[in-house]
C-alpha cells in the first residue's frame, strides 16, 4: 500500500511548475499540468538519465505530408540527455508508448488539511481547487 506525503502546498507548484524531490529513496518529479497534478519516477528508461530536468513542451504527432501539428502543450517532458520524449501524464513514451515508458506515481491535493497545524491529525484526501497540499503516494 502507497504511502501519502505532502511535498508542498498546492500555491508553491503553480501550472506549468515542476518540482524534484527525494522520497523513500527515490528522486521524483511532481508536477502541475494545467491545473492537475502528476509524478514520474525521476529516470530515463535509456540510460538512467535524471528525466525530470528535462524540458517541459509538447510534441508533433504524425500527421499527412504538408500537415504540422503540435499536441499536449506542457504535458510531454523531454530526456535531457538523448532527448526521448514522455507524456507527464502518463509516463507513456511518444515514439512507443505501448512498449517504453517511465513509472508514474499517483498525486492527489488534500484540502482538509490545507490549514492543519498539526501534520500527525488524520486527512483524507479531495480534489479541489482550494488551497491544499500536493500528496505524492509512494
Amino acid at each position: 500500500m502507497p504511502s501519502p506525503h505532502r511535498v508542498c502546498r498546492v500555491s508553491e507548484l503553480p501550472a506549468g511548475g515542476r518540482l524534484i524531490i527525494e522520497l523513500a529513496g527515490k528522486s521524483i518529479g511532481v508536477f502541475n499540468v494545467g491545473g492537475t497534478y502528476h509524478a514520474l519516477r525521476n529516470i530515463c528508461p535509456h540510460q538512467f538519465a535524471p528525466l525530470c530536468e528535462g524540458k517541459i513542451t509538447g510534441y508533433a504527432p504524425h500527421s499527412a505530408v504538408g500537415e504540422y501539428n503540435w499536441a499536449a502543450p506542457g504535458a510531454i517532458i523531454r530526456c535531457p540527455w538523448h532527448g526521448w520524449e514522455f507524456d507527464i501524464t502518463t509516463g507513456r513514451s511518444i515514439f512507443n508508448p505501448q512498449r517504453v515508458r517511465t513509472q508514474s506515481i499517483p498525486v492527489t491535493v488534500d484540502v482538509a488539511c490545507a490549514h492543519a497545524e498539526d501534520p500527525t491529525v488524520e486527512t483524507f484526501p479531495a480534489d479541489a481547487d482550494d488551497e491544499g497540499w500536493v500528496v505524492v503516494h509512494i
